[in-house]
């Protein structure tokens, strides 16, 4: 008598997962956690794949903040929406900023995108995937950065009432994330071959408040810094008005804080700053700054300013000008205004033309690009501690503590003459230098 055969259910394979990240550091964390639960899942899931497959899902974490940002956010929503019409893609996901805000016209306009989802659906995200939310991945990331350097998001959100800025109507308030947790998270990174933590938030400056009744980022910064294995910690995105001075003392007691500190300013005229809603003013801005500057010398500033604000006469320009040339910042970004929905500056009248909003951003990063050169003249024939991101042709490119991966100066090291292995860190004598790069050679 035969017995019967039992058949093995078939398992079928799950779609690779493509993610796309636009826009700024945060959601480029965001997109580390999708994908390490993604992962966790059993999901096969790639960064950014240069090909993509016809049973390939494409997951787009999208942009909202300014013009610029939104339309590459809808430009690469159209492609992939495209692709998906010709059978190239099988679905099309898109979620961020530009979703959590902009979602009814979205789905309206762009109708053939299987799903629209916010800031904060990552469960519901996974959901739609039949993929599980899993606790037991918390702090888990699969990082699209090189192994040795992570975005380290702190907090979520924004209580502050700037003008022009749309974050919190994307983002929400501001949330800390509980101590403990961060502690944990920083531990696994550090297990996975991390060294360096860039501390990013709307406003790390705020942290705690909600949590612990008090600013408390010099807490945070001691127990981060005493987990072992973690070479540098680097503060990005500090707000001035109410700026914690503590922490530049834990930045002078431990040595694996970078002495950098990253405040955009946005403006300096009394007039632009009340209007931007700032809570602050151009004297009290130059005051911070010096005593940031006398507490922690040698300490490296990254500002970011914005040109052709509402109302922002010649007058206001020049003056941003000439505190910009005498105030010789390390780091520098310009940005033109955007003049942004169901922002409190939207009531204003925009009234600075486009070209002039331009040239202004121009002329500013040309008194940078000067400062910049002048600065990075005075490196030559000093020595610093780098730490190498990557091989690009003939160099090793590489970082002080003074500098932020993407947007500050790189470090370039002659792969014929020297080897540095990605990841390491190495001792560099600065032999020459440019406006924004610097060139030297190893020593022991």
């Amino acid at each position: 008598m035969r017995t019967k055969e039992i058949s093995k259910p078939i398992q079928l394979k799950k779609p690779r997962v493509n993610v796309v990240t636009l826009g700024c550091s945060k959601n480029i964390y965001d997109s580390e956690v999708l994908m390490g639960q993604l992962k966790g899942n059993a999901f096969d899931v790639v960064h950014e794949a240069d090909k993509v497959g016809k049973n390939d899902i494409v997951v787009i974490n999208t942009c909202g903040f300014i013009d610029n940002a939104k339309q590459e956010s809808i430009d690469t929503i159209l492609q992939y929406s495209e692709l998906k019409e010709q059978g190239k893609v099988g679905k099309v996901i898109v979620t961020g900023c530009l979703s959590e805000r902009y979602k009814p016209e979205l789905e309206a306009e762009i109708t053939n995108v299987d799903a629209y989802f916010g800031t904060n659906d990552l469960q519901n995200i996974l959901g739609s995937l039949g993929a599980d939310y899993k606790h037991e991945l918390i702090g888990e990331r699969l990082l699209t950065t090189p192994s040795h350097f992570a975005y380290f998001k702190i907090a979520e959100g924004c209580n502050r009432p700037c003008s022009f800025c749309a974050i919190p109507l994307m983002r929400g308030t501001h949330v800390s994330t509980p101590m403990d947790e961060l502690i944990r998270n920083a531990e696994t990174l550090v297990k996975n071959g991390t060294k360096e933590l860039i501390l990013i938030a709307q406003d790390l400056t705020y942290y705690g408040l909600d949590l612990y009744g008090k600013r408390n980022l010099d807490e945070l910064l001691r127990r981060l810094s005493d987990v072992n294995g973690v070479e540098w910690i680097r503060l990005q995105y500090a707000y001035p008005s109410g700026f914690p001075m503590e922490i530049l003392d834990v930045m002078n007691e431990r040595s694996n804080i970078c002495k950098y500190l990253d405040m955009p300013l946005q403006h300096i005229t009394d007039n632009m700053l009340k209007s931007m809603r700032r809570g602050i003013t151009k004297q009290k801005t130059i005051d911070i700054v010096n005593q940031i500057r006398d507490k922690v010398p040698g300490i490296a500033m990254r500002t970011t300013l914005i040109t052709g604000y509402p109302g922002e006469t010649q007058q206001d320009f020049e003056e941003m000008q000439q505190w910009v040339e005498d105030t010789r910042f390390d780091r520098l970004g310009c940005f033109t205004y955007s003049h942004e929905e169901k922002t409190h500056a939207h009531s204003l009248v925009d009234d600075v033309p486009e070209e002039v909003k331009q040239e202004r951003a121009d002329a500013i990063m040309e008194i940078q690009q000067g400062i910049s050169f002048e600065k990075n003249q005075e490196k030559v024939g000093n020595t610093y501690k780098v730490l190498i991101d990557k091989k690009d042709g003939a160099y090793f490119v590489g970082r002080t503590e003074f500098d932020s991966p993407e947007v500050d100066n790189e470090v370039l090291i002659d792969a014929t003459v020297d080897y540095a292995p990605v990841g390491s860190f190495v001792n560099i004598k600065v032999d020459s230098a440019e406006d924004f790069d610097l060139y030297g050679h190893i020593v022991k």
